[in-house]
């Protein structure tokens, strides 16, 4: 996978690739409104980094804690070394409970695992309830963002798109029609349920509940009304104590979406009476991430999506060019420590502007990372010849003073001299979209000499 060939199919709609940038952009902004209206912030973002090292530090002693009161709340606890496990065990406690339709709020653990597709070749429908999920579930595509999951998606795409599979009315993309036509859509999946599914935002381990962030109310419509809850949780969704959620849901919504807060925040800590709620607790790779002590802070992630919406790479080439369950920035941290040669492009899909560092609500050092990943890369996965030689050259003259004034110059004069085909060639892959600048006529070096002489 090369994430510079899937960006250039994204980049065909140049017209879509505008509305997908700024729209964005615009979630970005509202962001550092909410950020900039919250006195403390920087110490919030502090707080919350430290709980995190804190927890990661002691991740199996707080996991213990939470298993153990959990259990006392009457929760049915499981634990999954990787997605396998974790599909096995849901569709075995779908299969005990004979539930076949299943109701399943967004969760990018639930993603990460491929289980739509793992229970539905096992006989069990499974709906997506938030809207952004259930359009890409109906047009059989992964969600491009964690939080937006079909921000590449029109409204006229999403009204040709419902047309099709639940036969409305062509309505110009009139979103309040789209939006009711998917609530009555929906209404019935809740009711014929027989299982809800949901992720776990936070993890408390002082009680053994956990907190459920939803803009829709889906998660809470689907768990209220099915006998059986089954909630997927990673290990480092876990936090210490009860009061240090209220750090953690002051920072989500405004860096996602620039909310004060997720309309629902649901907390859930035992079943109700004659229903059953499960948590499958996943690792799936976080163990070893862990002990990357370069990577280790990735696993600070609380998955508001701010590193996607302010970054100039991600917000120009769509999150389905990274063909990752979690794309953008913290993606290519996260997805390289899974299989390095198959995500060796991801890391270099970033400016290292550092604009993903400074909104990360958990204060993660994403694009100190990300360069840390392009130095093992380039060490351990083969690169293209021209690029490995091309920049082993580059090295020596920029090693060397007088090669680098003899190239300095020789550059300088091709681009005045030669013909626009020659330097624009095939071998100039930079070129095939953008022309350089007016080289100048001297140096910096010649430049800075003549100001020095002339005072």
């Amino acid at each position: 996978m090369i994430h510079a060939k899937n960006a250039e199919i994204f980049n065909r709609d140049e017209l879509k690739v505008d509305w997908h940038d700024k729209a964005l952009w615009f979630v970005r902004e509202k962001r550092d409104r909410a950020a900039h209206g919250v006195k403390g912030w920087e110490e919030l973002r502090t707080f919350a980094s430290e709980i995190k090292k804190n927890v990661l530090s002691n991740l199996d002693n707080y996991l213990i804690e939470f298993e153990k009161n959990a259990l006392k709340n009457g929760v049915i606890i499981h634990w999954a070394s990787d997605a396998e496990e974790h599909n096995q065990i849901i569709l075995g406690i779908l299969k005990a409970k004979n539930s076949f339709k299943v109701v399943k709020s967004k969760s990018m653990l639930t993603e990460e695992c491929h289980l739509n597709p793992f229970l539905e070749k096992n006989g069990v429908e499974v709906i997506d309830t938030d809207l952004g999920e259930r359009i890409v579930q109906l047009a059989d595509e992964p969600p491009s963002h964690i939080v937006l999951p079909a921000i590449h998606k029109t409204k006229e795409e999403v009204d040709v798109l419902f047309q099709k599979h639940l036969g409305t009315k062509p309505s110009k993309g009139n979103p309040e029609y789209l939006t009711n036509e998917a609530r009555k859509h929906l209404r019935d999946k809740f009711l014929k349920a027989d299982a809800a599914i949901t992720g776990v935002n936070f993890g408390i381990a002082e009680t053994g509940g956990f907190v459920v962030c939803t803009n829709e109310g889906n998660a809470d419509m689907g768990t209220h009304l099915a006998k059986t809850h089954i909630a997927s949780m990673g290990i480092e969704k876990i936090i210490p104590k009860q009061e240090h959620l209220a750090i953690f849901l002051r920072l989500l919504a405004r860096s996602a979406t620039g909310q004060p807060i997720t309309t629902y925040s649901s907390h859930f800590k035992r079943p109700a009476m004659g229903t059953e709620m499960h948590i499958v607790i996943v690792d799936n790779g976080r163990s070893e991430q862990l002990g990357r002590e370069d990577f280790r802070s990735s696993l600070h992630c609380i998955r508001c999506g701010a590193c996607m919406n302010t970054c100039p790479i991600y917000r120009r080439s769509g999150g389905h060019s990274y063909e990752a369950t979690i794309p953008g920035p913290i993606g290519s941290i996260l997805s390289p420590g899974k299989d390095l040669t198959q995500n060796s492009s991801l890391p270099f899909a970033s400016t290292l502007c550092g604009s993903c560092s400074d909104v990360c609500p958990v204060k993660i050092n994403i694009h100190e990372q990300l360069y840390k990943w392009r130095q093992l890369i380039v060490k351990d996965v083969n690169q293209p010849f021209m690029k490995r030689n091309v920049l082993k050259f580059a090295g020596k003259v920029l090693a060397n003073r007088s090669l680098y004034k003899f190239f300095g110059g020789s550059a300088r004069w091709l681009l005045k001299n030669a013909p626009k085909k020659l330097i624009y060639s095939g071998l100039n892959t930079w070129g095939k979209s953008r022309d350089l600048t007016d080289p100048g006529k001297n140096s910096f070096d010649e430049w800075y000499k003549n100001r020095q002489k002339n005072g």
